[in-house]
């Protein structure tokens, strides 16, 4: 049962993913099917943005005021099951590749930023946070198809276009990521392993060596529960949208599971965080296409040019 907190702000969405809380109230949320970036106003009232080639997943606001978007480029197909819709096969033929893109809000004007790491064609970007010195974490989800599955990166970009760089590798469909918030932490969550990893920053951009002895996996979590993205509340736990299970399970810096919020829908992929107090989550349900809002237990983490 879904918790009694949670309020529906607006429907009819194809698929709603990466929201961005904006400073008048207001979100902009992906929407992957529609194929488009849509601004949903505080009444539920819904504008478009941008329109976008290929399939639009995370995003974020970044320098110059501009959305900072992860483009699949096409990693799925919809599913219709009944009412519900969700992200099918992977169809070669829709692909147009990954890329890390911009979009002006004012314009809808969309630009590529990057397609490639060096020689390396960017598969399937899906989520990203940026620090304070005007770069990027981002994610490579990859792509499945048939009998193959991408093992892919996390990686690190400048917001200007001048570097990027494939900072870990290999890791298994890695989905959110977010930033301590003192920014010396970076967590991401991986997909179908069900597990959030984390690693300490020395500087921007570049990690700590990993100790063999100390395992970089921060969480795992029991039975068939997947990770979608995530988002960091103030106290540094991490708020990590939970697929199959619905809802968005909440981890302590320590690791342990201290709350878990239910929705009504088992493919919840968005949470972030927004209002004068940092305690209106919004979080997209997306099977049903539809943005809801709650008064969280903790204030939000304040994002890096939000």
């Amino acid at each position: 049962m879904a918790d009694a907190r949670l309020e529906q702000v607006c429907a009819g969405l194809s698929f709603p993913e990466g929201p961005v809380a904006m400073s008048d109230g207001s979100v902009i949320v992906t929407e992957m099917f529609g194929h488009c970036l849509s601004r949903v106003a505080p009444d539920g009232t819904k504008t478009t943005v941008a329109e976008i080639d290929g399939l639009p997943n995370g995003l974020a606001l970044g320098p110059g005021g501009l959305l900072f978007l992860c483009n699949n480029g096409g990693a799925f197909t919809p599913l219709h099951l009944g009412e519900y819709l969700f992200p099918g096969e992977f169809d070669p033929d829709a692909y147009i590749g990954g890329r890390i893109q911009t979009v002006d809000i004012a314009s809808g004007a969309v630009t590529d930023l990057y397609t490639h790491c060096g020689d390396l064609p960017l598969r399937a970007p899906n989520d990203l946070v940026f620090d304070a010195h005007g770069g990027f974490w981002f994610t490579d989800h990859g792509l499945r198809h048939h009998r193959t599955a991408d093992r892919t990166g996390i990686y690190y970009a400048r917001a200007d276009g001048s570097h990027i760089e494939e900072v870990v590798f290999p890791v298994d469909s890695p989905n959110g990521i977010g930033l301590s918030p003192t920014g010396d932490r970076v967590y991401w969550a991986e997909t179908h392993t069900g597990r959030v990893f984390q690693r300490t920053i020395a500087s921007p951009g570049v990690l700590a060596p990993a100790d063999p002895l100390v395992p970089s996996v921060l969480c795992g979590l029991p039975g068939f529960q997947l990770l979608d993205s995530l988002a960091v509340d103030g106290e540094g736990n991490i708020c990590v949208a939970t697929l199959v299970n619905g809802g968005v399970t909440v981890i302590s810096p320590a690791g342990e599971v201290i709350d878990f919020i239910e929705t009504d829908d088992r493919i919840t992929t968005n949470i972030c965080f927004g209002g004068p107090d940092m305690r209106t989550a919004w979080i997209t349900v997306s099977s049903t296409g539809r943005l809801m809002r709650m008064q969280w237990p903790r204030p939000g983490l304040k994002l890096n040019w939000q």
